[in-house]
């Protein structure tokens, strides 16, 4: 499953890289979300593919975003 992240829109919450910080972590530069980087599409912080043993993680996380900022394409 393909997640994006709109790091634009992104408020530093945490929500996301606690929720399912195998996936999702800080970005040291700017605080923002970024996708871990084992799982980005073509090294984009913002693009990641998830596996299927964390999608119930990344849902949740994108389900928990206060900004809903995660979208989550099957």
């Amino acid at each position: 499953m393909k997640v994006t992240i709109d790091r634009n829109e992104c408020t530093s919450c945490g929500t996301c890289w606690e929720t399912c910080p195998a996936f999702f972590e800080e970005n040291p530069g700017d605080h923002f979300s970024k996708v871990v980087e084992k799982f980005r599409l073509n090294g984009n912080i913002a693009e990641g593919t998830a596996p299927e043993d964390l999608e119930a993680c990344v849902n949740e996380a994108a389900d928990l975003c206060p900004v809903s900022i995660i979208t989550v394409e099957t």
